[in-house]
């Protein structure tokens, strides 16, 4: 029996804060319909040209900060800041450890287009691949680390540089319900705590993998003392102009050369949706383990808000596409440490009802991406 799904977009009953009315459409299509007919954008980004014209006015060495992966999204975010808005931000990027090698070039090709300031933080490699391992186990997702200095280290260079205002890229409410358009959101310690580090503090995963806190330093968000201190705006875009990731795609190939890529868990072919990163087919292969469904459901959902896709072509492309096991698992493991069986395990311990348990052996397993050869690889040591 298949799981439910909203009668209007994609979205399966165990996609994380989704709930029906009455009729079977789900919370997340309304909110996108709130996007478009209740929010005045004009008007928002007029409170957004203020916010710039604040930061202009202080006269420090940097406008702004902008954190920054090298997808889609951070990308436009940089353009925009700088192209769009006319004001000059440093730019932090937590480099995660899996970039992909056509990433890297489109970080390059923008930062030298651009003409920006960047810190790049590397974080230690041992302690990365103990905070993928402990997470997985304890919460079936093993970006912990991922999440957490992402969002905590442009914070603490905030702190650092006093530099009081930090651009992000799109909002919440674009496909979950813990954030609603009408609501100017801030990536504070509460949104970090309850949505980006799965209710984990660093001082819980140092205790967790035996290490000392000083071990996890990039992971520690600023302390509300701290941020008080010099007054931080943490702020997404996407919650002052109205988002549009197809548009901004095409403006960030054509002013900057940016390139799509591969995505394992993607439909056949280019992909502009989460290019950055080697394992967002093994992320999807444990949303699809977990709760029945994988990227094209995501993806899907998305073209039919924006008109590009009727549902009944999604559901095909659902149901032709998404139980595919991701090449990439080999290295994956080597990375961790652990074997298929203990993986699958793990895994399985976090299923969320009323996703039916898969057994991997079943699933066909899918092409490698061009790159993965290469990828770091553990062994080759």
């Amino acid at each position: 029996m298949e799981l439910e799904r909203c009668v209007r977009c994609t979205l399966p009953i165990t996609w994380e804060t989704l709930y029906f009315d009455d009729k079977g459409v789900c919370n997340i299509c309304k909110n996108w319909d709130a996007k478009q007919k209740v929010i005045n954008w004009k008007t928002r980004e007029k409170q957004l040209l203020r916010i710039f014209e604040d930061a202009k006015k202080t006269k420090r060495a940097y406008d702004c900060i902008v954190p920054f992966s090298g997808g889609k999204d951070s990308t436009f975010t940089l353009w925009a800041i700088i192209k769009r808005y006319k004001i000059k931000p440093l730019v932090v990027s937590f480099d995660h450890g899996f970039y992909r090698p056509k990433t890297i070039e489109n970080r390059t090709r923008t930062f030298r287009k651009l003409g920006v300031d960047v810190i790049t933080f590397t974080p230690n490699w041992h302690i990365v691949k103990k905070l993928m391992l402990e997470s997985l186990i304890r919460k079936g997702d093993f970006c912990w680390h991922c999440h957490a200095g992402i969002f905590a280290y442009p914070m603490q260079i905030a702190v650092k540089f006093k530099i009081p205002l930090i651009i992000w890229g799109e909002g919440g409410g674009e496909y979950e319900g813990y954030f609603k358009f009408e609501d100017i959101e801030e990536t504070d310690e509460w949104k970090f705590n309850r949505r980006i580090i799965l209710g984990m503090r660093a001082e819980d995963m140092a205790g967790f993998i035996g290490a000392e806190l000083k071990d996890l330093q990039p992971y520690l968000f600023p302390s509300k003392e701290e941020l008080d201190e010099i007054g931080v705006k943490s702020l997404p875009l996407g919650k002052f102009i109205q988002w549009d990731q197809q548009k901004q795609v095409e403006i960030i190939k054509s002013e900057l050369g940016w390139q799509e890529d591969e995505v394992e868990s993607n439909l056949p072919g280019p992909s502009f949706d989460k290019v950055e990163c080697m394992f967002a087919g093994i992320r999807d292969y444990i949303k699809y383990l977990k709760r029945g469904f994988s990227r094209i459901t995501h993806r899907t959902t998305i073209d039919i808000r924006n008109g590009k896709m009727s549902r009944e072509a999604a559901m095909e492309l659902i149901r032709k596409y998404e139980a595919r096991k991701p090449k990439s698992l080999t290295v994956f493991l080597e990375y961790l440490g652990i074997c298929e069986e203990e993986f699958n395990d793990i895994v399985s311990k976090h299923l969320i009802p009323p996703a039916k348990p898969v057994d991997p052996k079943t699933l066909i397993e899918g092409p490698k991406l061009h790159d993965q050869d290469l990828w770091f690889r553990e062994n080759k040591i």
